[in-house]
């Protein structure tokens, strides 16, 4: 399981949070005003039904009589009638606005994730993620929408019931109000309990979310290693979390309803006591005390959907502080206001203004450390000039793959520069560099859709023949045309229906119809066969013609063209040339190659 652990809040109620969150409800101002104005109304109809009781009990049940009742039925039928049209359009605009929300959060959600650096994908696992753009953003929807709905309509009847029963008789409503200053208290007192149980159980579900995604995408590694019973032991850990937080926000909000409900039976006992016996004087009509005893219930019943509304606040605003949290983080790397205005971002770029890239790359005095760890490259120096190819070789954690991320400004040095064509390349927005760009990873990624929709992810606008040609160039034709739909093949999830070498051709192909100035390959051909290494050599050889580029290589074999090695150990260049250069030092790359190619050897003659 992931060692990451969510941050953790403590404030009992943030007000703050809920502006920052209201902002995305601005579009929707002028409907939930009308929304607001909607339940209103459907309060006022509703606190006008015990004025219509009150009006029969006086007029008809206690004279005895019929007369007038046809106009006071028809007046009765036509609030119902409206009242019925009111609740159909609430729900309908509620609905509106609730789907809207969730859109808009989750839009700017996935733009915050665009824009983010990658070290926050290093420390933050896909199933948290996946939780705060899920889960957590429909609950804030349905929240602002739907509370706001209740909370209209309740505080809205306790306002119209209070007036009413204030009118009808003051002292009787002063008695059946009495109960309202324990409300309160009891509403301070849970209010802390059930943000703090919400919290909790929002942060074990998005570890149950972590523990799902990374049992689907590690099935295989669980299989060949057996995991099957401990994965189900730390799972089930999760899960009985998971029940034990739940039940205990169970318990709270339980308890909590009926303390209120409790509290409103004392405030309505008491008012038909007092109401009772001044009906019995004759100080009060029968009429005045059902009405009165009926706004008495009407008044606390809004506070029991307070008292509702409240709890999925509390646990909504668990839900809002990890989305605001992951919306509100700033990207580690970004372009200063000066570069976006000239240079655009990633959303609204100007092209028109960027600079050619030649490919001259230069390193200067590079030290760089990642966040809480060890310095990984101090006072490095490199001059790369444009069309050259350089191969970086090294054990395991020597600094090859940091010096390629910094070339390509996924991180930034923490001292020193990084210059493209002389220039600071901080001085240049990281689009401007990264368009040109062309990635070819060990692991390649492709979009589940067709051959011809990845190739296409390298410059969408291409047309169907620059597709063809691209794909022609990197000697993927050949498997393209054995297949029955050819170009409008579909690859699957991550491409599961090709092999790790055919979706390496189509990451080439992807990545050509870009015309990157600079290319990166970062371990391509160490996970497949040798018949398509050879495959893809000759792809790379007419691909990085005229770019300047850098190989990350495992395979040693497949590096012999570069016209510069580095040998790479602890964020140092120790031993620099080309491949004959390097073999008559005898030194470490003389041994690396010998033993690789010792081991090769041997691995043929054995299958051989």
């Amino acid at each position: 399981m992931s060692a990451y652990e969510e941050q953790d809040y403590s404030k009992r109620f943030d007000w703050g949070l809920w502006k920052s969150l209201l902002r995305f409800a601005k579009p929707y101002r002028g409907q939930l005003l009308s929304l607001a104005l909607l339940m209103v109304i459907v309060a006022g109809i509703d606190a006008a039904f015990p004025m219509l009781t009150r009006y029969a009990t006086d007029n008809f049940i206690v004279p005895g009589t019929l007369e007038g009742i046809w106009w006071f039925a028809a007046a009765y039928g036509i609030l119902v009638v409206l009242q019925g049209i009111n609740i159909f359009l609430l729900i309908s605009k509620a609905g509106r606005i609730e789907m809207g929300l969730v859109y808009d959060i989750r839009r700017s959600g996935f733009k915050r994730l665009q824009e983010l650096s990658f070290s926050y994908y290093d420390k933050t696992p896909v199933g948290w993620i996946m939780a705060r753009m899920t889960s957590d953003a429909g609950r804030l929807g349905e929240t602002i929408s739907w509370s706001l709905v209740d909370i209209t309509w309740s505080v809205a009847v306790m306002l119209i019931v209070m007036a009413a029963m204030l009118v009808m008789n003051f002292k009787l409503a002063l008695v059946a109000l009495s109960v309202v200053p324990f409300l309160g208290a009891a509403s301070l007192y849970f209010q802390k309990r059930i943000l703090k149980g919400y919290r909790d159980v929002r942060k074990i579900n998005s570890k149950i979310t972590g523990a799902f995604n990374e049992g689907i995408m590690g099935a295989k590694t669980t299989k060949t290693l057996v995991r099957e019973e401990r994965n189900l032991e730390e799972f089930r850990e999760l899960t009985g979390n998971m029940r034990r937080s739940s039940i205990r926000v169970a318990i709270f909000s339980s308890i909590y309803m009926p303390v209120v409900m409790a509290l409103g039976g004392i405030g309505s006992g008491l008012a038909l006591w007092v109401g009772g016996s001044s009906a019995i004087a004759d100080a009060i009509s029968y009429g005045t005390l059902i009405a009165f005893i009926t706004y008495t219930i009407q008044f606390f019943e809004p506070i029991s959907q307070l008292a509702r509304i409240f709890a999925e606040v509390q646990s909504a605003q668990a839900s809002a502080e990890r989305v605001i949290s992951m919306i509100n983080t700033q990207p580690e790397i970004e372009d200063s206001p000066e570069i976006r205005e000239a240079f655009g971002d990633a959303f609204n770029p100007k092209k028109d203004n960027w600079p050619v890239i030649h490919g001259d790359v230069v390193f200067e005095n590079v030290t760089f450390a990642y966040k809480d760890g060890e310095k990984v490259l101090d006072s490095f120096n490199l001059h790369v000039r444009p069309g050259e190819t350089i191969a970086l070789v090294g054990e395991t954690g020597s600094g090859k793959s940091t010096i390629v991320n910094l070339i390509c400004r996924f991180y930034e040095p923490t001292e020193g520069r990084i210059l493209i064509d002389g220039v600071d390349y901080r001085e240049r927005s990281q689009l401007w560099l990264q368009s040109n760009l062309g990635y070819v990873l060990q692991s390649p990624h492709l979009f589940s859709g067709t051959i011809r929709d990845n190739i296409r992810y390298g410059r969408l606008d291409a047309t169907d023949e620059e597709i063809a040609e691209a794909a022609r160039l990197v000697n993927a034709v050949g498997f393209i045309s054995r297949l029955e739909k050819g170009y409008d093949t579909e690859v699957g999830e991550g491409g599961s229906r090709l092999s790790t070498g055919e979706k390496q051709l189509i990451s080439f192909a992807r990545a050509i119809l870009a015309n990157p100035r600079i290319f990166v390959l970062d371990e391509a051909t160490s996970s497949i066969d040798t018949e398509t290494e050879q495959i893809i050599q000759a792809a790379i050889s007419k691909v990085l013609e005229g770019r300047t580029s850098f190989i990350i290589a495992h395979r040693l074999s497949t590096i012999r063209s570069a016209d510069r090695i580095l040998v790479i150990e602890d964020g140092r260049v120790i031993e620099e040339g080309n491949h004959q250069q390097l073999l008559k030092l005898r030194g470490h790359y003389y041994r690396l190659y010998t033993n690789q190619f010792m081991e090769e050897e041997e691995a043929r003659i054995m299958n051989g």
